[in-house]
């Protein structure tokens, strides 16, 4: 599909100063905010993305890559030092890495995070760049009746993985749906739901509804819980023996089957849509320990349990893109993010990418590829640094988010019309997400609803009101009892577990 000539001048996009550079103070943020327990690299992604409209498209996506992944690397940082993970992502990582710190080797246990982050992330990146083109002209070959059914399986594993009721999330996914309806009918351009606001002939905006639903309502959120108490001081004691302090080759190398399978989890994972890098997190650390000949030695501070959770953590990042880039549906909520920037350049995600746009897609790739190289240098140099920073005081940091969140929607929307509909569904977030109502689902189902409705138009002109045509549509057929026993698989499934997104106290 991909010519070599266009892959290469991709991946030669990538070297310019200005692409590097961006890079490099992305993922310097990235990590910075992954540090500070409560912000994380998702909301700091939603505040980035009205900044991403004056970029180019390459540094536009590659400032969001660069945040996410240096997101990763930072959201061990507290999790080790205060078993407080400043990402949910990190919560198995202070299983084995707070113990750890506490027997004097914080930096040890910091670096050991590091190294099996990158490695995660960089093995998914390259089976992203290997299977993505040919996974892309599989998806070309679907036609409405096959993406519908697809679709609809696909909300039906995210309505059921991501929170404890299944009942919940797809109240989310339908919740999303409707306002999804709001606009414009795609298939005659009728009005619907504007209420004489023609602002809304083209449909809710989607940057001020998802950082509406993801960073606001997580600001009021961790408002409403504040207690108003200092954070505890962090130190590092300052005479340590040299092997206290870095990881040797040896103790990387025998981490490396642990890094692998926690790779290759993260990637499986990662794949599906909606399930996220905490479960993937938790999965490969109760392997790892499952498998070791010293299970007990594993929340006592083992750095395989740090190699485990961080390896497949970072793993789901570079998998999350695949069925973005194949098939246009985010793999997780930092994908459906990075979706909203690439509509904001005015590129549509999903298979014709390649087709349209090859050398961009490879650029991204590039940068991803980058992105994990600065990654390991920023955090090698950097890990004292961001250790200062769980001291920050949080009225601080929300006060200055809230101000970045209304600058940059107001920029983008041109007005007050954005910051208005950011403000509704930051409420909106708030509510769903204390009843225990996903929000994640509702962006996801938000942002496909324009192309399901399109495809049940389609199908149902395809099938001429005879159900029995759907017989002609094997593909189809295949992916709705995938829902048909995907559902009755997560409706039977056991409601007393552990909870994957939650925080190790």
């Amino acid at each position: 599909m991909v010519d070599l000539a266009t892959i290469l001048a991709g991946f030669a996009d990538v070297f310019t100063l200005s692409t590097i550079l961006y890079v490099l103070l992305d993922v310097v943020i990235g990590q910075f905010v992954g540090a500070i327990p409560g912000i994380g690299p998702v909301m700091a992604m939603a505040i980035a993305i009205p900044f991403s409209f004056v970029m180019s498209p390459l540094s536009a996506i590659g400032l969001l890559i660069g945040i996410n992944k240096g997101g990763l690397v930072g959201g061990a940082i507290p999790a080790i030092l205060m078993n407080t993970p400043g990402t949910p992502d990190a919560a198995a990582t202070a299983l084995d890495g707070y113990p750890l710190s506490k027997k004097g080797k914080p930096l040890k246990s910091m670096k050991m995070a590091l190294y099996s982050s990158v490695t995660g992330d960089v093995f998914a990146d390259i089976l992203l760049i290997t299977v993505a083109a040919p996974l892309a002209i599989i998806a070309l070959q679907m036609g409405p009746v096959e993406v519908l059914s697809l679709m609809i399986c696909a909300f039906a594993v995210i309505a059921g993985l991501i929170g404890n009721s299944v009942t919940k999330g797809i109240i989310s996914a339908l919740l999303g749906l409707l306002f999804a309806t709001v606009g414009s009918d795609p298939q005659h351009f009728t009005p619907r739901f504007i209420f004489q606001w023609f602002e809304l002939f083209e449909g809710l905006p989607l940057a001020p509804v998802a950082i509406g639903m993801l960073a606001i309502s997580e600001i009021l959120n961790k408002l409403a819980k504040h207690s108003g108490t200092a954070q505890a001081v962090i130190s590092i004691p300052k005479e340590q023996a040299a092997e206290d302090k870095c990881i040797s080759f040896k103790e990387y190398w025998s981490c490396r089957f642990t890094n692998i399978r926690g790779a290759f989890i993260g990637v499986l994972i990662g794949i599906v849509p909606g399930v996220g890098s905490t479960a993937a997190a938790f999965l490969s650390y109760s392997l790892t320990k499952r498998r070791s000949k010293e299970p007990e030695s594993f929340g006592k501070g083992n750095l395989h349990g740090i190699a485990a959770s961080e390896s497949a953590n970072s793993a789901v990042t570079g998998a999350s893109m695949i069925p973005l880039f194949t098939l246009g549906i985010p793999g997780s909520v930092n994908a459906a993010l990075i979706i909203s920037a690439l509509m904001i350049q005015g590129f549509e995600p999903g298979p014709l990418l390649f087709e349209n746009q090859g050398q961009l897609v490879y650029g991204i790739f590039g940068t991803m590829l980058l992105a994990n190289i600065i990654n390991l240098c920023v955090g090698q140099f950097g890990l004292r640094l961001w250790s200062r920073i769980v001291m920050a005081p949080e009225s601080f940091i929300y006060s200055s988010s809230l101000l970045l969140c209304v600058i940059g929607i107001g920029l983008t929307t041109g007005g007050l019309f954005g910051v208005v509909i950011m403000l509704i569904f930051a409420v909106l977030g708030y509510f769903m997400t204390a009843l225990g109502y996903s929000s994640i689902i509702f962006i996801i189902a938000f942002f496909l609803g324009p192309r399901f409705e399109m495809s049940l138009g389609q199908t149902l002109v395809l099938l001429d009101g005879n159900p029995a045509n759907f017989l002609e549509y094997p593909v189809g057929i295949f992916f709705l009892a995938l829902t048909l026993v995907s559902a009755w698989w997560l409706v039977k499934k056991p409601t007393n577990k552990t909870p994957l997104n939650s925080t190790t106290k």
